[in-house]
């Protein structure tokens, strides 16, 4: 790789990376992190850059974003067919296969493939994977995933396939902001295909979809192909030159490839993204391509999958888990196994095709392993009895069940409409603290208070003094705690429409999306019940899917008659408008409440040990890092941003690696110390590093 393009390409990164960070400081959060002086010397210098080298990514700041909602996806024939890969979970293989020559291993990576075409140093087209002959034409897409880079050096022909995905941390994010948990997507996977085949393309920029560069399938200037010597690992290098992002690799013989493919088995761990294997290469391309190909597959590489640990266990029973929307879920529950270093005893079984599938029966021999060494799975049910019996009344209110079928799969429903399931988790959401904010009204005391028949709706939340004897005599109770409950339902009283619309738990309006429409709107309710598909789909962000649930949703008397009850109780703030349009999030710490950017601790991750004395635990410290978008560790290591210990000097073991590595131990008081001056505007605290401008 040639050095220059190298750091050129780096500092665009860096720039686009710290200028899009700065502006979103600036313009959602209030904030500055650096003088508009400093930011426009950036600006121009990634202006200078991108002009010289051809490289524009496709988030620079420098680039005027403009969305084309389509009707539908186009459909394309590729050029060049793209096959599957035969497979192996022997290392031993992989020696068998390389025959003494020199290899590329590298990630094979869990996503949606895609197929980029750039002409005349620009991106031309991107196409889906689809069935490997016929792909969807999803250009405008592409050009918003995090960084494919819109313009590139090579003046040439270039096409190149590569792996759309989204990150772990980001998937979490965007689960997060969905109330209703049968609602949250399955995997990064699900998630990354419905974000790149999206019509509209602000979606899927919201999304934060990467690409991770793959093959090179054509590279030709003035008709000639470029001369990469013969080498897969060149092409690698060049692709990384004009501005990819390229998938980890390493060279590999017949005596190095076991020690690699067990630096992969360790890096899996820790990724941020998805992968289910990796993939064998010969370094010598025109040695692979004269091996010629199968009816199936090439032969010119192969793919690894992880040989999965399996244990065998018996099945003891099936929990079947009733929620908000009246899915019953059964999970499996067998006698405890270790699993890749961990003790593993459930399994989720998604759905009824899946126990017919697999013949589950009470007692049953199974096999079961991580998937993806992450997520417990039943392998094989050994013994196949077929013998589970499926509930024909819900397990929580007895109301008779159906059976559903959605896209050939079959799923288990109560048909109670007041099933106390749904309640429950339908209250839990409107008293959480991103809703109502109800404090001492845990799932526990909804599910007496709704089995005593205080609550029936949500206005009822803020009727309980009508029966407060019998409240101070439950068992947990007593006039104290009904004091308290009564003074937080009062507080509670006062509050913004967009709160109130996340926590009827609408499918898919999380609070972002609660936001959004009602700034829209005005606040004005009326027109927000009123608004057709079309008029949602104008709010950006706002799809056909969630638009389709926003009107069916109040196309429901019943939900509009008690959510007209609940407003008869509440006080709405109109002056708060101003906090829900900066994103800024009430959060509470100790006895102080702060307003503070609900990204405050992106890219952070905290590691929290010994006792904590401002919150009731240190699980209460861990879910208000990861309400601010940081990631709460349980071991220090290089990643580690901050460990919180109160005592601060102990010798602990937690204490001595983060003091070796140079991360900054802070105890709980320090910790409360980055909201006041995150809500204040100040400077980072000691250990935060600011955007260097070198």
């Amino acid at each position: 790789m040639n050095q220059q393009t190298g750091t050129d390409r780096d500092r665009i990164r860096e720039l686009v990376e710290l200028l899009n960070r700065a502006a979103r400081a600036y313009y959602q959060e209030g904030r500055e992190i650096m003088p508009n002086i400093e930011y426009d010397r950036l600006y121009d210098e990634l202006s200078e850059l991108e002009q010289r080298t051809g490289i524009v990514m496709g988030n620079s700041p420098t680039r005027r974003v403009g969305y084309e909602v389509l009707s539908e996806l186009p459909k394309e024939r590729h050029e060049s067919p793209m096959l599957s890969l035969d497979k192996t979970k022997s290392v031993e293989d992989l020696k068998t296969w390389l025959s003494g020559r020199e290899g590329v291993l590298s990630w094979k990576l869990d996503g949606l493939t895609v197929v980029l075409t750039y002409e005349g140093g620009r991106l031309r087209k991107a196409v889906t994977r689809g069935n490997g002959e016929i792909g969807e034409v999803i250009t405008q897409n592409a050009e918003n995933f995090e960084n494919v880079p819109l313009t590139i050096p090579f003046q040439g022909r270039l096409i190149l396939r590569g792996e759309a995905l989204i990150r772990y941390s980001d998937f979490e994010k965007i689960n997060a902001e969905i109330p209703d948990a049968d609602a949250r997507y399955k995997n990064p996977r699900n998630l990354c295909s419905g974000s790149v085949r999206q019509l509209d393309p602000a979606v899927t920029r919201q999304r934060h979809v990467n690409l991770m560069a793959f093959a090179l399938v054509q590279a030709e200037e003035d008709g000639a192909p470029l001369d990469f010597q013969n080498s897969f690992s060149r092409q690698f290098q060049w692709l990384s030159e004009q501005g990819f992002d390229v998938v980890e690799y390493r060279m590999v013989g017949e005596d190095t490839i076991e020690e690699a493919v067990e630096y992969f088995k360790e890096a899996i761990q820790k990724n941020d993204f998805p992968s289910d294997g990796l993939v064998l290469a010969y370094e010598d391309i025109a040695y692979g391509l004269s091996l010629g190909r199968t009816a199936k597959f090439p032969r010119n590489a192969i793919a690894f999958k992880w040989a999965d640990e399996t244990a065998e266990t018996r099945l003891l029973s099936v929990e079947w888990s009733a929620s908000r929307t009246g899915l019953i879920n059964p999970v499996a529950i067998f006698e405890p196994v270790e699993l890749e270093g961990t003790t593993v005893s459930r399994a989720s079984v998604h759905n009824l095709s899946i126990v017919e599938e697999l013949k589950l029966g009470l007692g049953d021999r199974l096999l079961v392993y991580k998937a993806n060494m992450i997520i417990p799975q039943i392998a094989e049910n050994l013994t196949k009895s077929g013998s589970l019996e499926i509930p024909a009344a819900c397990p929580v209110c007895g109301a008779e069940t159906e059976i559903r079928k959605d896209n050939d799969a079959a799923y288990l429903y109560c048909t109670n409409p007041d099933c106390p399931a749904k309640k429950i988790k339908a209250f839990v959401l409107m008293v959480s603290r991103d809703a109502l904010n109800i404090d001492g009204l845990s799932e526990m005391t909804l599910e007496k208070f709704i089995a005593e028949g205080f609550i029936h709706e949500y206005a009822d939340l803020f009727r309980l003094s009508a029966h407060r004897e019998q409240i101070v005599e439950l068992e947990g109770f007593g006039e104290k705690s009904y004091q308290n409950l009564m003074e937080a339902c009062e507080r509670a009283r006062d509050t913004e429409l967009y709160r109130v619309i996340y926590g009827l738990g609408i499918p898919g309006i999380g609070l972002a999306n609660a936001r959004l429409l009602c700034r829209a709107f005005h606040n004005d309710l009326s027109a927000l019940r009123k608004a057709d598909e079309e008029e949602l789909c104008q709010v950006e962000g706002i799809g056909a899917v969630l638009a389709a649930a926003w009107v069916g949703y109040f196309r429901e008397e019943r939900n509009n008659r008690g959510l007209d009850a609940l407003l008869s109780q509440l006080r709405l703030r109109e002056a708060d408008q101003d906090q829900a349009e900066t994103g800024l999030k009430e959060v509470q710490a100790g006895q102080e409440t702060f307003l503070v950017p609900p990204e405050l601790f992106s890219g952070k991750t905290f590691v929290i040990t010994g006792e904590v004395e401002q919150f009731p635990n240190r699980r209460a410290v861990q879910e208000l890092i990861e309400a601010l978008s940081g990631k709460a560790a349980g071991s220090v290591s290089k990643k580690t941003s901050y460990l919180i210990n109160n005592d601060s000097m102990s010798s602990s073991a937690k204490n001595k690696k983060a003091r070796e590595l140079g991360i900054p131990v802070i105890t709980e008081e320090e910790f409360i110390d980055l909201l006041r001056q995150a809500r204040q505007g100040q400077e980072a605290p000691a250990g935060e590093q600011q955007p260097s401008a070198d």
